[in-house]
């Protein structure tokens, strides 16, 4: 009778098995998180009450169209950096023609649109920080903000129920961190007179209701206080976060007339956005690549961005509008919230446990 000898792999063919099963898992990852969807974390309160600090989110790329890679050189699965590290990811000594491919939806106004930060200019653009914002102005849209209130092509915008503003609460009462808490307020502060509060017009109402507070009026910046930050040159367009435009999203194919107003709108995005060899820009004359040019065709379609809390977000108001080519994808699903202000289980906000994306 023969014996069977029992066969065992040598240490270094199961090392090279686990070798073979992590490359193929990177690359079935990669593909996953370039083609269809990734995981995001919100770091900042500039979308509440839609979208939470502490919420892991999954952004569509169905939705828009996946970019085909710009930066070919970097290491998979991740993003500027390695890890938590200071050290980058990836070289930016080649850098491909971008793509898009067919997405089976077009940017909506009220989409909730992850991008990357159009004004971090040291770096590529698919490797640009990434931002939420709701969409509200798209290519060709006429925009203006009046009086804290959003008009798009002349007709005022939806008001979305996770949108918050600024108010103030008259009272002569002290308020714990619980009470906010009972109305989902996150952002507050003593002031002359009660508090300064960050919540939706629904809420305020609520408030206003209640014996403890004799008044909640909403606080609106006034149009002569301007804010020389936002967007574009304060001289020539006074305004504020409050007070904003009227101004014309760019739209590819759309052609404007080179004066000084023009030139204070766009000059940012024909100068970094519109991919030309040489421009420059004085005394209210544009050239390009060595020629002075009278009009202005876009290259681009560009949109315009706002976080739903209005009184605390760094939007299109500061930095300008967000060209087609910096979209990532759609806001879709929530799979789960972690509150930052709170310890161990405590953290775990279970009502935000596997939900869609609200509007």
């Amino acid at each position: 009778m023969k014996s069977r000898r029992k066969v065992t792999s040598s240490p270094r063919s199961k090392a090279l098995e686990w070798l073979h099963a992590l490359v193929f898992a990177v690359v079935v990852a990669s593909i996953v998180r370039w083609f269809a969807i990734e995981a995001f974390t919100i770091p900042s309160s500039s979308m509440e009450q839609t979208l939470l600090t502490g919420d892991f989110i999954f952004v569509s790329k169905l939705h828009y169209g996946a970019r085909t890679p710009k930066t070919p050189l970097q290491i998979p699965l991740t993003h500027q950096t390695i890890g938590s590290t200071n050290i980058p990811s990836y070289l930016d000594w080649i850098q491909l023609p971008q793509y898009r491919l067919p997405g089976f939806s077009r940017i909506q106004r009220g989409d909730k649109v992850v991008f990357n930060y159009p004004m971090q200019l040291d770096k590529p653009v698919d490797l640009r920080t990434y931002y939420i914002k709701r969409c509200v102005g798209l290519p060709g849209d006429s925009f203006c903000i009046k009086e804290a209130q959003v008009y798009v092509n002349d007709a005022p915008q939806t008001q979305y129920p996770g949108l918050q503003y600024r108010y103030h609460l008259e009272t002569t009462a002290i308020f714990q961190e619980q009470f906010f808490r009972r109305y989902a307020i996150r952002e507050f502060m003593p002031a002359q007179g009660g508090y300064l509060v960050h919540t939706t017009p629904a809420t305020a109402k609520q408030l206003g209701k209640l014996p403890s507070i004799q008044g909640v009026r909403r606080i609106v910046i006034p149009q002569s206080k301007v804010n020389a930050r936002l967007h574009s040159d304060g001289t020539t367009f006074p305004r504020n976060a409050d007070h904003f435009g009227p101004t014309v999203v760019p739209a590819k194919g759309m052609t404007i007339p080179i004066n000084a107003i023009t030139l204070a709108q766009y000059e940012h995005v024909i100068t970094y956005h519109e991919e030309h060899q040489d421009v420059q820009i004085d005394n209210n004359r544009l050239w390009i690549d060595g020629r002075t040019v009278d009009t202005y065709t876009f290259r681009k379609n560009y949109y315009f961005m706002m976080g739903d809390n209005r009184h605390n977000s760094e939007d299109s108001r500061f930095w300008g509008f967000v060209p087609q080519d910096h979209i990532v994808g759609k806001a879709v699903f929530i799979l789960f919230s972690l509150d930052p202000n709170k310890r161990f289980l405590d953290k775990i906000r279970w009502g935000r446990i596997a939900r869609l994306v609200n509007s």
